[in-house]
Parts: structure tokens; sequence; C-alpha cells
């Protein structure tokens, strides 16, 4: 079943009909009432269509603008839908701006005025409240360029730096350009991708738009409109309300006017405030030139046409017209509740839509359906029909008989909404660090070995010019590598500080030394094939197919599962599934969702008679994994416990026996489950959080549990030292790199000990209801930190919290923030593993320069762990009062600050520490004689030759990866992913 239907119900509504007609009247102000959920999309939909006018949709908040936007663009087409945001965080911050939200902003106004058919734009206070540059001045700082025009490089070039363009050698966001040869780049701030422009001499040849990260071209243009940053400073003396900016035919939907009004004084209000504090010696523009308050939005409206859909409208209103639109029933998952509604609404000569967010989803509808009634099973199929479309909340029309449900309210899941960010840096990141070598950087070429960057060089080739990278070897050879041949190129990675051997070109050095280091690994490789051949030959417990529990268990998620969640899950129900044991990792960066595949896995064991033990590093994440577990697991016939310090004598023995006699079904705890007193009755499944944080110890004791039971292991940051070899042959891996959605990347920041920043930051969380995180590893001076907190924020709630207090006072307090009963929770690295607050979104780490890559890393991801952008504050001494590494380890959470950046985290970890005894110590003299990235390249190549020749028939049901081309250095899947962040490894993509 198509949307048509439920488009063509309100196109061919006379209701609907009477609407357009009322507001081809000018000034027209009409009241629509009783609009609810999505109908209220359906109905501006059909508007819209039928005046073909523009029309600005005003809603309550950002994320309900997003909801709704997304429904517009499935009802009429993305081209014909934009959004317009807010474009920093508060009021004269003007450093805070967000580049998409800029983009977004910039694309709205140059479809203002590029005169193209009406569309919908839909906005929200905040992004109202910011006045914008007036049309004329727009206009002026539009640089407007089209095939055949005659015009300079050097014009183009010094118009760009008049609009505080930056050059670059390679562009990778908006408000950069480039010049090579006869051809310019250039990323406008009005487009989601940048633009190619080619000359031939001084006439424009081709225009066409590129992919930032593959350089290929996308489409071609006749005309573009190059847009600087219309939030720049030099634009701020200039500005108007947008409702001066639009076209006076615009139609204006409001939501809810009064709200709209009181946030629109609220803020303007705050600037007032900001202004009045700001240093007057610095001249600023008042809060009047730069944004909009209540009576200038009422004024300024009354030259629309205005839709008001409020209980009760601010303005006259001309006419009001009724709906009778119910909200959707809630079945708080009784689907036998639900059947009768679909049953009686039927009866009724209603129609049953159900929107589903997938395929899958409107499976499980029809699967659930059969379960609760076999018999009758066909009857009930004609009485609803599914569309494979999200849309934001259902509802029941009487007017129009029809009844549009919701899965996510009926399975109670979280709905994701999806603004278009074109730009991305997470995109962008490897062009972007090309940028980043110096003239003098070592680098290793596959063919030639480790040269020096010699930098950026045109060069003519068959009469074109075309830029080359200069690569210098021993004896002042010079190689030049076309940029289409970056795959072959990484830089140099070995021990940090030691200078590698430079060969000679055309000498048979090279190609010695990596003959011999392929060797090497061989061995190794084989002797870790024979562990991993040895291990399928065991024979380990079979699991039954999914029952119905499982199936409902996974519907519950109240979040949609990201691709590489439903890829994790369905390769570890395979490997339990199949007769030998399970040996899995998986790899996911902080937040992504690892748990949830756990607790899957975990159920799985249970519904199969077994027992599941849950290890994990620390006492405060036993007892989150506990009240996690028990949160998923408590509409399902599971019992959980925990072992952990927090836990008396009596409740560690009531524990140990449920699990002997078999009346406990998952245990979760900390080293304490590895002690020679916990017996299991019948373990099934053993499940490790954070391997690398655990001994040797504990890991030798863990090999004599976890024998023939199935293991899942699950890690954030896959340090090479502590995965090994283990990523290339002796164990099953899955990876989730997919962000779940909704998810912003934390901004990071680096500051002093600065009182006024801490609180503003501070301060700024709470008036949004969020949390604090203030991480300070000195228990001595603890308090102290506490205190000036308190001293700067009275009105603050703050919390101590560390590894020294009594158990059951510190479970009391964790529980208490997670409740929401803090605002600030001073604590020391106890928070690092595995804690969820989604509603701490600020993270304050002092003295950062003291903790590792993968602790200060951790400690980021507590925070952004819902769908507010999350702040991260690193607190060192300057740069130039650190150690060489510590900088290092600092410069590059900077850097990786993007979401999925834990495994660019281990590998620039690796850079820092050096290569070490990665493969054992021998290993480590051939990686820095030849570089890291070159040395994975080999032992893959190791590892594919072995798998084809020696472990034929072991590798027998795998499919052959791809030979390579030209373009594409293939490896396995998770090294072309594993290492592709490498500095100049650009095409390295499995």
């Amino acid at each position: 079943m198509s949307k048509t239907n439920v488009l063509n119900t309100y196109d061919n509504s006379p209701k609907v009909k009477q609407i357009a007609d009322s507001l081809q009247i000018p000034e027209q102000k009409i009241h629509l009432h009783g609009l609810v959920g999505s109908s209220l999309s359906l109905v501006i939909q059909s508007v819209f269509k039928k005046v073909e006018r523009p029309l600005l949709l005003l809603l309550n908040d950002k994320e309900e603008a997003a909801y709704y936007l997304n429904d517009l663009e499935q009802f009429i087409g993305e081209q014909d839908v934009l959004f317009y945001p807010g474009s920093y965080r508060r009021p004269y911050q003007i450093e805070d701006t967000d580049n998409a939200n800029v983009l977004l902003r910039a694309e709205v106004l140059n479809r203002i005025n590029s005169r193209k058919k009406p569309a919908v734009i839909v906005s929200y206070p905040e992004a109202l409240f910011e006045k914008v540059v007036t049309k004329k001045e727009l206009d002026k700082n539009t640089l407007k360029v089209a095939v055949g025009d005659k015009i300079s490089i050097e014009f183009i070039n010094e118009v760009l730096f008049e609009y505080e363009f930056k050059r670059v050698d390679f562009i990778t966001e908006p408000g950069e350009f480039s010049v090579r040869g006869g051809i310019i780049d250039v990323f406008s701030f009005s487009n989601d991708n940048p633009y190619r422009i080619e000359f031939f001499g001084n006439e424009v040849d081709s225009i066409r738009s590129f992919d930032v990260e593959t350089q290929l071209s996308i489409e071609r243009q006749k005309k573009i409109a190059i847009i600087p940053n219309v939030e720049n400073k030099f634009f701020q003396e200039n500005r108007e309300s947008f409702l001066e900016y639009i076209d006076s035919k615009t139609i204006v939907a409001i939501q809810n006017t009064e709200l709209l009004l009181s946030k629109l004084d609220k803020l303007f209000n705050k600037a007032g405030e900001i202004y009045s504090t700001l240093n007057a010696t610095i001249q600023h523009v008042a809060p009047e030139k730069l944004f909009l308050n209540q009576t200038e939005f009422l004024k300024k409206s009354l030259d629309f046409s205005v839709i008001e859909m409020g209980t009760s409208p601010v303005f006259k209103t001309s006419k009001t017209f009724e709906f009778h639109i119910q909200p959707q029933p809630s079945f708080n998952k009784q689907f036998d509740l639900l059947l009768n509604n679909l049953n009686d609404n039927h009866f009724n000569g209603y129609k049953n839509y159900l929107f589903c967010s997938n395929d899958a989803q409107a499976k499980r509808f029809h699967d659930i359906f059969e379960s609760l009634d076999e018999v009758n099973h066909e009857s009930i199929r004609k009485q609803y029909h599914t569309i494979t479309l999200p849309i934001y909340q259902g509802f029941v029309d009487e007017e129009h008989q029809i009844a549009c449900y919701t899965d996510h309210q009926i399975f109670e899941r979280y709905h994701k909404f999806n603004i278009k960010n074109g730009y991305s840096k997470k995109q962008t990141i490897t062009l972007k660090e090309l940028t980043t070598l110096s003239v003098g950087d070592y680098v290793t070429h596959i063919d030639h070995g480790i040269g020096k960057f010699g930098g950026l060089q045109k060069i003519q080739v068959e009469g074109k010019t075309q830029e080359a990278i200069k690569l210098v070897y021993a004896d002042n050879d010079i190689v030049y590598v076309s940029i289409h041949s970056l795959y072959k190129i990484s830089k140099y990675n070995g021990k940090d500080g030691a200078p590698p051997k430079i060969y000679k070109l055309g000498s048979n050095a090279w190609k010695v030394l990596k003959q011999k280091t392929k060797a090497r690994v061989k061995h190794i490789a084989f002797n870790l094939i024979q562990l991993y051949a040895k291990r399928r030959l065991e024979k380990g417990f079979r699991y039954a197919p999914d029952s119905y529990l499982q199936a409902e268990l996974e519907s519950s998620f109240i979040y949609e599962d990201t691709p590489d969640q439903i890829k994790s899950t369905q390769e570890v129900k395979a490997d339990m599934e199949s007769d030998r044991p399970m040996d899995r990792l998986v790899c996911g960066d902080v937040g992504f969702g690892k748990t949830e595949v756990a607790i899957r896995a975990a159920f799985k064991a249970v519904d199969n008679g077994k027992q599941v033990a849950v290890l994990v590093p620390t006492t405060i994440l036993a007892y989150q994994h506990y009240r996690t577990f028990s949160e998923r697991l408590k509409e399902m016939p599971v019992s959980v416990g925990y072992l952990n310090r927090f836990r008396t004598a009596k409740q560690k023995t009531e524990t140990l026996q449920q699990l002997a006699e078999g009346k406990l079904d998952i245990v979760i705890g900390t080293h304490q489950l590895v002690n020679k007193n916990v017996a299991f009755k019948d373990l099934g499944l053993l499940i490790v959080d954070e391997e690398q944080k655990f001994g040797v110890n504990v890991k030798d004791k863990l090999k004599t549990i976890a024998a023939n039971v199935d293991t899942l292991t699950l890690t954030a940051t896959p340090i090479p030292r502590t995965l090994q070899f283990s990523l290339m042959a002796a164990r099953d891996l899955s990876v989730i790199t997919t962000p779940p959605p909704n998810r912003y990347p934390i901004e990071t920041n680096v500051v002093g000990f600065n009182e006024e920043l801490i609180r503003d930051a501070i301060s700024y969380e709470i008036q949004r209801n969020g949390q604090v995180f203030f991480i300070n590893n000195r228990i001595e001076n603890i308090k102290e930190v506490a205190g000036m907190i308190q001293r700067l924020l009275p009105d603050a709630r703050v919390g101590i919290g560390h590894g020294q207090m009594d158990g059951s006072k510190l479970e009391e307090l964790m529980l208490a923030f997670m409740n929401g009963e803090f605002d600030v929770l001073v604590a020391t690295t106890i928070i690092e593993s595995g804690l969820d607050v989604p509603n701490a979104n600020t993270i304050f780490i002092n003295n950062a320069n003291n903790f590792g890559l993968s602790d200060l890393h951790q400690m980021r991801g507590r925070v952004g762990r819902s769908n507010k952008k999350a702040f991260c504050y690193f607190i060192c001494p300057p740069y130039s009062a650190m150690t060489d590494d510590a900088r290092k380890r600092i410069q590059a959470l900077e850097q990786f600050s993007e979401l999925g950046s834990g495994f660019n985290i281990a590998m620039k970890d690796l850079e820092i520490r050096g290569a070490g005894d990665l493969l054992g110590g021998e290993q480590s003299g051939f990686i820095n004689e030849i570089g890291f990235d070159t040395y994975h390249k080999i032992m893959n190549e190791a590892i594919e030759e072995l798998k084809e020749n020696e472990f034929k028939e072991l590798y027998a049901d795998e499919d052959k990866p791809e030979k390579n081309t030209s373009k594409t250095f293939k490896s396995t899947p998770i090294l072309s992913y594993y290492f592709q962040m490498n500095t100049l490894t650009i095409f390295l993509k499995g």
C-alpha cells in the first residue's frame, strides 16, 4: 500500500479546498483547530500544493521542526522542503556557530533569492529570533558564475579573499577554495557540495559539483551563486528580520503563536542581559539590530497571510476551520488491544493504515497478528494496510474516516529525525589530513619504500598541468605521485622519534625487506590460523533459531537499530546457532549500542536454558549494566543479579547459591566472577565488556571458564596491543561504526583553568535541564573543586563521587545522579567505562594531559548520548608546559571529535607510543623499518595467501575478496576500515 491513498484523502478534501480558497485573499488570517500529530503535515502539504505559494511553517522547537520537516520531505519531496535552523548556541557567541546550520540558512536565503518555484520552509523560534543579512547586502556579496562567462581566475581569487574565504590545497568545508592550474574548487555556503570551475583561458568552460571525499563529479551546473558565511561579523551592521527577507506572498503557518511570542521575548531579554555585560571598550551592535522581539514579529506578520494552529488564535482571524482528529490511542504493547481496535475501526467504516519505518517492522505486525489469531489471520490482513514510511505521530481522523498509526508509538520506540547535513567533517577527515603533512615528514610508498614528503607540486603531463605529491628518496632521487594514486601512500608510523632508513630508488633492498617481512608474518599467521582451525573443530552448544519472545524483545528496543547493530546481532546469533563455540569481538565506539547487542545475545542464551555471565571492569559499570539488563528484560521471564564490592556478604552468598542451583539466569560482575567459589549450573555465554581493562591473570582464568562456552567480547577503543593479531584470524569480528540516529559530534575544547568559563558552561547546561560531569582524579582536593563549583553557582546541586567511598553511599550517589537529583557530579575516573546518563551533556576533565588517549576518549563518551549537542572541556596547562606525548594526545582528541572515531584514536595512540610488541617484541623491528600501515598491507596479503593455499579447505565457505583495482587497495573489511584514517590512504576503503 502506498502513501498516495492517504495523500489523496486530504488533496480531495472539501475542507482543505476551502482553506486554500480563503488564503487567496491577501493578508488573510485563518485558524485551523484540532490538527493532531502528522495530520498537520498532511493538511499543510495539501494546502501548499493548492495555493502554489511559498509557505513558512513555524514549529514550537527544533526537535518538533525536524520531525515535521521529515514528514513534509516525504509528502512533497526533498527539493521543495527546506530547513531553516538557528546558527549559534547563545546570543553574541558568534564563535559557536555551527557550519552545517550556517550552510542550511544560506541555502534557504539563496533559494528565496533565486526565484525558483515556491518551497516550504520549516523553522522554529530560536532560528527566527536571529535577524539575517539584508537582501541588498547578500546580493552585493554573492558571486554569480555561469558557463561561458569571460572572467579571470585572478578576479575570482580576489573576490573570494574579500568574502573571507580561506585558500587551501584541498577544500574540505564551507568557506574554503583552492586554485590548481586552470581549475578553481570552491565550497560556497549555499550548497551541500563544493563546485569545480574549469577555465579555458579566461572563459568558464565547465562547472560541476563534486564529492569532497572521493573528488568525483556529482552533476554539471550551468550557473552557480557563491555565497560567503551569512553569519560573518562583517555582515553584522545591516540586518533585517527573516519576515522582511521572505516573499510578501508567503503564507506563515504557526503551530502555537502564544508559545512562539513567549520564546521570542525570553530570548530577547537574555540577549539584553548578555549585551549589558559585554566589554564596553569594544563596540557591539545593540540587540534590536541583531534579534527579533515579540512586538516586531507581530507587526511584520500583519503583512502576510497567516494560519494559526494553536488552541486559540492571537491574530484577529476571519475564519476558523474545525478538524475532528484524535491522537493515536496508546496500546502499551498490548497487541490484542491493537487488534480489537483495528477490528472496531474496520467495522465502523474506517481505513486502518500502519506506518512502518521499514519492511521488517511491517512483517513483524503480520507475524504478531498471525500468532494472536492463526485461524482468522487472512480476514485480519484485510482490516489494515501497512505503509513503509516513517511519520512523526499517528492520529484518527473522524471526518475522513482514516486511522493512521505509527509502529514506533505502538512498540514504544524512539523515533529518529534526520536533518540534512551535506557538510560532514567525518566524510572529509582523511583529505583534510593531507594538508597537515609538513615538508620533510616521512611517508611510505608501497612500491618504492620510505621517503620524505616534498610538498605538492604542479607538473606537466601530456601538455596538461596536474597536481602531484613530491617524494624525496636517498641521493635526492624524486618520485612524483599523482593525486589519483594516493592509495599507494601512507604516513610513516613507527616508533616516535626514531628516523627510519630511506632507500635508494631502483635498489633491491626495499623489495627484499618486504619479502622478508611477509615470510615472518606468514609464520606467525600460520600458527594463529592453526589455533583458529582447532577452535573451529571444537563442539559447543547449538542454540535454536529465534523464538517469538526473542522477536518481542528486539521490537521493544526503544531506538531504531543502526545497520551495523543489525549486522552485528545477526553475526552473533549465527555464531550461537552454529555447533562450534563462539569467540566474537564486537568493536564499536562509546554509545553506539554494543550493550544492546549483548542483551539480545544474553536473552537468546537464557531462552535456550543456559546461564550468562557478564564480566565488567568496574564496580559502577556492574551496577549500571545490572540496571540496564533488568530494565530491558523486565517483560521477559529472566532473572538478573550482580556481584561487586557494593554487595553485602549475605547478598553475595545468596547470588552464588542461586547461580549454582540454576535459579539465576544472568549474573553481572567485576573480576570477582572468576573466583574459584563461583560455580554455574549450566553456563552458556560469557560476555566480557572492555576487555583491555583486565589484567593477564583474569584473562588466563577466563580461558579455563570459557573452554567450550560461547564468548562475546565488547570494546570501544581497540588498541592494537590489546587486540593483537586476533583481529586478523584467531577471532571473529563485528564492527559498529554507524552512530545512533539524532546523535551530534561532541564539541571538544582545550582550555586553561578558567572559573568564568566553567561557570558559564555549567550554567548553560543547567539552563537546558542537562547535567554535568567534572572529572578530578585527585581525591585529596576533590572537595575543594566541588566547593569552587558551588561558590560559582550557588543554586547548583553538586555531588562528589570516588572509589574510596563506602559502597552503598557511592551506589546511592550514582543512582541519584542518574535520576537527575544532582546537576553536577564531581568525580574521579570511576565514571569512565559504560556509565550511561543521557541527560549529561557537558564534561570537564581536569589535568587532561595526565590521562591516556583511550581513557580520555572513554570519558568524553559519557556525554552526548542523547539528541542534544554535547560539550567536552579538557582543562590543561599551556601546550608549551606539556610533554610531547601529552600534547599529541590532546591534539588527537581535538582532531578526532567526530562520531565513531575510536578506531582513529586507537591508531593515533599506537603512533604516539610506538608499535611496541604488537605481535611480540621481534615484530616491532619490522614495523619500524617499513612503517605500520605498510606492515599491515603486507600482513593482509600474507593472510590472504595462506587462506587461498595452506588453509584452503578451512576457508572454503568464505567469499573471495575482490582483486586489487587501480584505485583501491582492498583488504579484509575490518582492516580497510581500521586503517583508513591514516593521513594519505584516502582510497583505502573496503
